[in-house]
This record gives structure tokens, C-alpha cells and sequence, in this order.
């Protein structure tokens, strides 16, 4: 299924990604690519896991350095092929997107020791508390 985002039962290469919980539903905009300009030094990405229930998030173009992203896209890559046309994809809950990116804005130190097991497992006791 070429083009579909991660399903975490099929990813058997990373057993990180089973880990993933749904914590409670979240509400995210759907928003049209194609309606607003990005702002200066940021990108649109659009994320997700089911090819139904993808979104559009707009995120700093220099988080695309970080390791945890590089190791997101690199799945992503890996299991889908990295030729597509449109936003860049990044195949995650959507949920735990959201904090990466929510540690990455708020300077949080411990996202730059973390690697994708560390973020799965913190992501996973905030939504236990």
C-alpha cells in the first residue's frame, strides 16, 4: 500500500511504533494544503497514520535537524518510498507528533537525548497521568 501512512501493525521493522497508545481523542484541524501560505522558516507536513484520518500541521523548517524528525522521515522513507508529490509526510500518531513538536518549541532539554523509544515511552506516561 504504497502512499499509506504507518500502520503499526505493519511496520515489523520497528517495534517502537507498536508501543504507541491512543490517548484519548484529540481534537486537530483538518486544513486545506492548498488554503494558507506557510509563514517564513516554517513548512506544512502532513501526518498521520491512517490515510483517513491525516492532517495538515504547519511546524519550523529547522526542526526537520532534529534526530527524532530525521529518524520519523527515515521510517517513513523506508516503508513508503521517498518520492511523492505534495507536503512532506511523516507516517506518526498524530498525537505524539504533536509532542515532539510541543517539547521542540518549548526548548525542552530532554528532547535532544532522546531517541524514538525514549519520546514513545514519555509521550505514553503523559497520557497515563
Amino acid at each position: 500500500m504504497k502512499g499509506k501512512a504507518y500502520n503499526s501493525r505493519r511496520m515489523g521493522r520497528s517495534g517502537l511504533m507498536r508501543k504507541l497508545v491512543w490517548c484519548g481523542k484529540s481534537s486537530v484541524s483538518r486544513r486545506s494544503s492548498k488554503a494558507e501560505a506557510v509563514p517564513e522558516g516554517h513548512i506544512r507536513v502532513v501526518v498521520g497514520e491512517v490515510e483517513t484520518e491525516l492532517v495538515f500541521l504547519e511546524m519550523e523548517a529547522n526542526y526537520l535537524n532534529h534526530p527524532l524528525l530525521e529518524k520519523l522521515l527515515s521510517l517513513t522513507g523506508e516503508e513508503y518510498g521517498y518520492s511523492y508529490e505534495g507536503a512532506l509526510r511523516i507516517a506518526c500518531d498524530i498525537r505524539l507528533f504533536q509532542y515532539l513538536l510541543h517539547l521542540l518549541s518549548t526548548g525542552n532539554p530532554s528532547a535532544h537525548y532522546m531517541d524514538l523509544s525514549d519520546l514513545i515511552s514519555n509521550f505514553n506516561f503523559q497520557c497515563s497521568n
